[in-house]
């Protein structure tokens, strides 16, 4: 995934692995109701994908977002799933995704309790696919 940069500074972007505590830390501290997720046809060709489900502090697993002194000693934890393996740049509903794109989508919904209602699928303003 060597074509990110970042608009302004023209730097090469790193993408990672979707973060679930962070995004619930985030709901927590700033209560909104769905998510847009961005990015997911930079996934299309991948065979696996993986979530960060949680973290182990110190090797042991906490249930809380780490503060910032102790980010250094963590370690995520990931989940993984299968990859569709398909082209979702063309998708403009959610529903029209492919099942495992879906499946992927849905199991975000399931550890931050919010609800996915956009999903980026190119790099243009207008391609995105949304809840029906």
């Amino acid at each position: 995934m060597d074509d990110e940069f970042g608009a302004r500074t023209g730097r090469s972007r790193r993408l990672g692995w979707f973060d679930a505590p962070v995004v619930r830390y985030t709901n927590m501290v700033n209560g909104f109701d769905e998510l847009a997720l961005c990015k997911i046809d930079k996934l299309d060709n991948l065979e696996e994908i993986k979530i960060c489900t949680g973290y182990l502090l110190d090797g042991e697993p906490v249930d809380y977002y780490p503060n910032t002194t102790e980010l250094e000693r963590v370690e995520p934890v990931y989940e993984t799933m299968p990859g569709w393996m398909e082209d979702t740049t063309g998708v403009r509903r959610i529903e029209d995704l492919p099942e495992n794109a879906k499946a992927y989508i849905k199991r975000i919904e399931e550890l931050t309790g919010t609800k996915v209602a956009y999903v980026g699928v190119g790099p243009g303003r207008e391609e995105l696919a949304v809840l029906d």
